[in-house]
């Protein structure tokens, strides 16, 4: 059994992909475990903090680069913005990890290689990025599947914060789960601890966690701002 990690353990060779997330937002809002148990893949489930809750996460951001292996750069793949909406799972080995209902990203060729390969469910979007001083605004609107779903965050980039018991739980994640040709599969990462900032909100109008089947449980919490990280993938194992 795995006890939960603040800090990323040793990522299983060989690496798999290499990849640089920048000018992230955490926006989450608590959801009782009950209410989306059935919305995860055989041998995981809803991962609870001390209070009782999961959470459902927003988190928009700017990948910077993608990389085969560890070095091998794929031109097509520069910097480009995407949007998760994700849950907090856990499997029977103690893997506590994420578990993506749905990636907005603006690489139409992202989203075939992630769902055929590796069971994500990746989607296509419009969507941008601006900054006007230390306010930060992300754009986006689906283009595929459901056509249409909207999402606008802007957030106010303040102090670095020493995070909370629960800003830790909810970033410190070390694995995705996913769900492909009829099993459950673990896919490692490793990152450096975030450097978390505080963020306010200044716009939040969007579709993308209501559209994922998830019914929120009370209003969002506080967000979080990060400059970025640099992460890297291991092989997905099989978990059921």
């Amino acid at each position: 059994m795995v006890t939960f990690q603040a800090e990323a353990p040793p990522l299983p060779k060989p690496v798999i992909s290499d990849q640089f997330w920048a000018d992230l937002t955490f926006i989450h809002w608590p959801v009782d475990p009950a209410r989306v148990a059935k919305l995860f893949p055989p041998g995981t489930r809803p991962d609870t903090f001390a209070d009782g809750l999961t959470y459902v996460g927003l988190v928009p951001f700017v990948m910077r680069h993608t990389a085969i292996g560890a070095s091998l750069r794929v031109p097509y793949f520069g910097s480009f913005p995407e949007t998760n909406v994700r849950l907090y799972s856990v499997d029977d080995e103690g893997r506590h990890g994420v578990y993506f209902r749905s990636l907005e990203t603006a690489r139409l060729a992202v989203v075939g290689v992630c769902r055929a390969v590796l069971g994500i469910p990746y989607t296509w979007a419009g969507m941008r990025v601006t900054r006007d001083g230390d306010v930060i605004a992300y754009d986006s609107t689906r283009r595929w599947p459901r056509r249409g779903l909207r999402c606008r965050v802007a957030v106010r980039i303040g102090a670095p914060v020493q995070p909370s018991p629960l800003d830790v739980w909810l970033t410190a994640r070390w694995g995705a789960h996913t769900r492909k040709a009829g099993r459950t599969w673990w896919v490692p990462n490793e990152h450096p601890s975030w450097l978390l900032r505080a963020a306010e909100i200044v716009a939040l109008d969007q579709e993308l966690v209501s559209a994922a089947g998830v019914e929120t449980a009370g209003g969002p919490l506080h967000a979080l701002f990060s400059d970025g990280v640099p992460a890297q993938f291991g092989r997905p194992e099989v978990v059921a």
